[in-house]
């Protein structure tokens, strides 16, 4: 566990000292040095102006990966038990996936309002494919020897889903959610920047525009800071739901 901090403390040391040099070579103007860029985040969480952005787009973000979850697994599931519902789902997978969603958000907008539910609905749509595909392969992989020994036990259907198809589906599950994480945020930071005023996309870009550059990045630490807190959410619900898988060295 102290290897582990030590080590997550010398990464960030290299991100800040990359930060500090490029802020000596470019400018203090363009580039705001750490300390700086620092006391601005400290004022802005203090005063609650940060925290209405970064609430509104954690709110967006977290709802979007619960509801595509929630979707995604009994599809998946079954995409992989049944060969007949996996000609139905893969084809519209396939065909949706690689389409870059942003480009459902003047859709989305139209059909459900400027609101919250358009931008939540795009998350959902970049992040449901992913882990309909996942589930998919999770339960395509199990061993031939488990399902000999599930039927050979008369599981039910239910039993067949806790026991079996559930517990090899989530380790493939996680890693796809850490990586709709990211493509997530990117997405979500582009939706904030129409017809919001709340989110960090909007005030990033927002004193992008207004030159105030030391606001600006203190808006990109803090998003940073919201990805790092979900991905770590995202670890440690891993290690209390696969207890089995082996522990970090």
């Amino acid at each position: 566990m102290g290897n582990r901090i030590l080590s997550g403390i010398g990464g960030l040391a290299v991100v800040v000292a990359a930060w500090w040099v490029l802020s000596l070579t470019l400018g203090p103007a363009l580039i705001p040095p750490p300390p700086r860029v620092a006391t601005v985040l400290v004022g802005l969480l203090l005063r609650g102006e940060l925290l209405l952005h970064a609430g509104a787009s954690l709110l967006r973000l977290v709802a979007g990966i619960t509801v595509a979850t929630a979707i995604a697994i009994p599809i998946g599931i079954a995409a992989g038990v049944s060969r007949r519902i996996d000609r139905f789902v893969s084809p519209v997978v396939y065909v949706l996936y690689p389409i870059p969603k942003i480009a459902f958000l003047p859709v989305f907008m139209v059909l459900f309002g400027l609101g919250d539910l358009s931008k939540i609905l795009l998350l959902i749509s970049v992040i449901v494919f992913q882990l309909v595909l996942a589930a998919r392969d999770g339960v395509r992989g199990i061993p031939r020897e488990l399902l000999f020994a599930a039927d050979t036990l008369r599981l039910g259907r239910r039993e067949r889903i806790a026991r079996l198809y559930l517990p090899s589906t989530l380790p493939q599950l996680f890693s796809a959610v850490r990586i709709s994480v990211g493509i997530g945020i990117a997405v979500l930071f582009l939706a904030e920047n129409y017809a919001t005023s709340y989110g960090m996309g909007y005030f990033i870009m927002n004193n992008w525009v207004m030159i105030n550059y030391p606001r600006m990045f203190a808006g990109i630490v803090a998003l940073g800071l919201i990805a790092a807190g979900v991905l770590t959410t995202i670890d440690l619900l891993q290690r209390l739901l696969c207890p089995w898988l082996t522990p970090d060295r």
